[in-house]
């Protein structure tokens, strides 16, 4: 299965007669989900042995407690993924390329705001 070419932006830009002025990222809605659609597309290989479409650099295998609550959303836009894109990907890989924008997006101070809210004022010992 080949990949779809990468874009051009610079090629693309002159022949509109523009320049590039960096990245735009959708973060919801439609074209949030368009994106998330095109990530999943050109990230996204079949390993060589077969099996379900993945992305080779997820290297790292953890475990990670769940409320069952928090699958609901992943699970809900896979299926959705599925029927309406017929992209075939697992809530939890859905799960891991929402954690990587969100990862990416935030800031100190919030994960600090949100660990405090989450853990206390608890220190290490």
């Amino acid at each position: 299965m080949k990949g779809k070419a990468k874009l051009n932006v610079d090629k693309i830009a002159k022949a509109l007669g523009a320049e590039p002025r960096g990245a735009v990222s959708a973060k919801g809605g439609h074209f949030g989900a368009m994106q998330l659609v095109a990530e999943i597309r050109s990230r996204f290989q079949v390993p060589k042995g077969g099996g379900r479409a993945t992305d080779p650099h997820w290297t790292e295998r953890r475990l990670v407690p769940l409320a069952p609550e928090t699958l609901t959303r992943p699970t809900l836009l896979a299926k959705k993924l599925h029927d309406e894109q017929e992209i075939v990907i697992s809530p939890l890989q859905l799960a891991a390329l929402l954690l990587e924008q969100a990862a990416v997006a935030v800031d100190g101070g919030s994960v600090e705001k949100l660990a405090r809210e989450h853990v206390g004022d608890r220190q290490s010992a």
